[in-house]
């Protein structure tokens, strides 16, 4: 019997193979995240179902390429939202919020990074989070048949192929870790796989203290990916640097400058682009700006649906997805770029954060360093 493949010794073709693969499994007459198949077993048209002529052929191919490459949100900010309210059923439709259910299927999103940062004004620190998390965990369980809690990229095809939204747990704000590494490992043991070190003390204007250092070591070893959301040039260039696990931004207060995208793309990373003021035209031309500058492998979307920010006009909600990638396509975009922008991008970062993690496995104890033993 054949030894079975050490899976961190992959490269990038494998892993584009094993994509490749995923999608094929996925693709055998799969409808999408929660969208009825045009025909039924017998090849009948199913009533309701798109017909040719029903709508324009960009949208009908993008709604083709969403099928088995549905849209990986980078950011939502849903949790805080429905901590503050005091009933909700995502299940049926919320029209007071802008992510649904309902609306995640006609939008084709086959995954969401649900933020856990507390809201201005909500409970701070540690517990904040947790209250979050604990939040998000009962939402996911509440919708059986909507959502679907994600910890591994195998369980967003998983999620895909069974017409659910996986739900990923992150990002948490890095201050909440304080100076602790064990702080980061019992979030990591409670399912959360993203970490935003903007306004942290060991990831500041100066870039990594000795114990950001530490901080970035052991979110590799764990299979934590580093979100660099507002954090500082500095913070950017040494993560990238020092990383074996490529990094994401998730919901980028301002556009990265070009070097900054640059740089990324050497690393691996990715970079999202919101679906924020202005116009669809406007969102494609930064996304554009982002692909010429970084190239096709380093840009995803993010929606900031519930996050409080406003959006473009045609982009009000997560349903809207669709659109924006008819309009893409319109402007030439080819397929593998479109499917890498909505699925394969992110995948790629978060596979190779669990290959990181499986290799450390053997061979990396759990970090003990703390401030006092590695100074400011």
């Amino acid at each position: 019997m054949a030894e079975p493949q050490d899976v961190t010794s992959f490269t990038t073709a494998d892993l584009r193979a094993l994509e490749a693969i995923e999608t094929l499994g996925g693709a055998d007459g799969a409808a999408g995240p929660g969208q009825p198949a045009a025909t039924s077993d017998a090849g009948a048209p199913v009533p309701g179902a798109p017909v040719p002529g029903d709508v324009p052929d960009s949208l009908a191919r993008a709604e083709a390429l969403l099928r088995t490459h549905p849209v990986v949100d980078g950011h939502s900010g849903l949790a805080p939202v429905l901590r503050s309210m005091h009933f909700h059923d995502l299940e049926a439709g919320e029209s007071l919020l802008e992510t649904d259910v309902p609306r995640l299927r006609r939008g084709r999103v086959g995954a969401q990074f649900w933020s856990l940062h507390p809201p201005a004004g909500g409970e701070a620190g540690l517990a904040g989070v947790l209250e979050l998390l604990d939040l998000v965990r009962t939402t996911t369980v509440a919708t059986p048949e909507g959502l679907l809690l994600a910890t591994a990229a195998d369980d967003l095809v998983d999620a895909r192929n069974r017409g659910r939204t996986a739900v990923l747990l992150g990002p948490v704000p890095g201050p909440v870790l304080g100076d602790s590494l064990a702080a980061l490992r019992a979030l990591h043991a409670l399912g959360v796989r993203s970490v935003t070190l903007a306004g942290t003390r060991w990831a500041g204007e100066r870039g990594l203290t000795p114990l950001g250092h530490e901080m970035i070591r052991e979110m590799n070893r764990l299979g934590v990916v580093a979100d660099l959301s507002g954090s500082s040039p500095e913070t950017v260039r040494r993560v990238l640097a020092v990383s074996r696990v490529p990094a994401f931004v998730s919901h980028p207060p301002q556009p990265l400058p070009d070097d900054l995208l640059r740089a990324l793309r050497a690393a691996g990373g990715v970079c999202t682009v919101p679906c924020t003021p202005g116009t669809p035209a406007q969102t494609a031309d930064a996304l554009e700006h982002v692909r010429e500058v970084a190239g096709p492998e380093t840009v995803a979307l993010t929606g900031a649906y519930d996050t409080g920010l406003p959006h473009a006009l045609g982009l009000a909600d997560v349903s809207c997805f669709p659109r924006l990638i008819a309009h893409l396509l319109e402007r030439g975009w080819p397929e593998a770029d479109v499917t890498a922008l909505t699925w394969s991008n992110v995948m790629r970062v978060l596979r190779e954060a669990e290959f990181a993690a499986r290799a450390a496995a053997t061979r990396e104890a759990p970090s003990r360093a703390t401030l006092d033993t590695l100074g400011s």
